[in-house]
């Protein structure tokens, strides 16, 4: 009678288990929610390129971002420096499941060129960081496992493996270490179409705004493969700044300063 009380006793715990996908999927979800609300926000950004050598060179931006209901959100990157780039502009609209729509403005040709759905993969001007890389993290466009909990850098985390759900990702996986505290990812290693490991990307001084979202102030991403890096200095944050639709489209990007 005891063995048949305590198997009683246990069946809502056995019912209420989770997979490690059903886990993974759950913590993906509740980060999402949680920086979901923001608007729109703007800041700036320094990008400074590292060879194999140790050469360094630095490229000053701006960078737009807008909120989207029920898709991806909208993205604006504008370079100022250095001159021979100034005026370069990347638009990008995420999409949940559908190819990413995106779009490079080069001054010098006067012309808008649209980025192949096929070229996601590919170095974003010369950088580290893939223009996938610059999309936002739509939950639907991966697949979650839930690994382990584990210390980053003093920082309690969550460690997930990703797996990208739509076409022509220059990754087979990614392992995602997302910080207990602020639900942000603070460590994300990439592995290649062969699996091997790609890149590995770090973000670190973390801000809090309006009282909820966290942003990076750095973002470091370093290519094992090539021996080649690159790191995005954050400043000026704002939020709900007003942007609208209209400071999105092709349009804008010709006209952007």
């Amino acid at each position: 009678m005891k063995i048949y009380i305590l198997i009683l006793m246990c069946l809502p715990l056995l019912v209420a288990a989770q997979t490690p996908a059903e886990r993974g999927l759950e913590i993906a979800i509740e980060a999402d929610q949680y920086d979901t609300g923001f608007g729109d926000s703007s800041s700036q950004m320094m990008m400074t390129l590292k060879n194999a050598n140790g050469d360094i060179s630095v490229r000053k931006m701006t960078s737009k971002t807008l909120e989207v209901n029920g898709d991806g959100d909208k993205g604006l990157t504008v370079f100022k420096e250095p001159a021979d780039i100034k005026g370069t502009a990347f638009l990008s609209f995420t999409h949940v499941l559908d190819a990413d729509d995106q779009w490079l403005y080069l001054p010098a040709l006067k012309r808008v060129k649209r980025i192949s759905s096929k070229n996601k993969s590919g170095p974003f001007m010369g950088s580290e960081f893939a223009f996938e890389d610059l999309s936002s993290r739509e939950v639907p466009k991966y697949t979650y496992e839930f690994l382990r909990e584990e210390s980053v850098a003093g920082e309690e985390c969550y460690v997930l493996e990703t797996k990208p759900n739509y076409k022509h990702s220059g990754y087979t996986r990614s392992i995602v270490w997302i910080s207990k505290k602020i639900l942000q990812p603070i460590k994300v290693d990439y592995y290649d179409r062969k699996n091997s490991l790609l890149k590995t990307m770090t973000a670190s001084e973390f801000n809090q705004y309006l009282g909820q979202y966290w942003r990076p102030h750095q973002m470091l991403m370093v290519n094992h493969q090539t021996k080649k890096e690159t790191r995005l200095d954050f400043s000026n944050y704002e939020f709900k700044t007003g942007l609208t639709d209209r400071s999105f489209n092709k349009s804008s990007l010709k006209r952007a300063r």
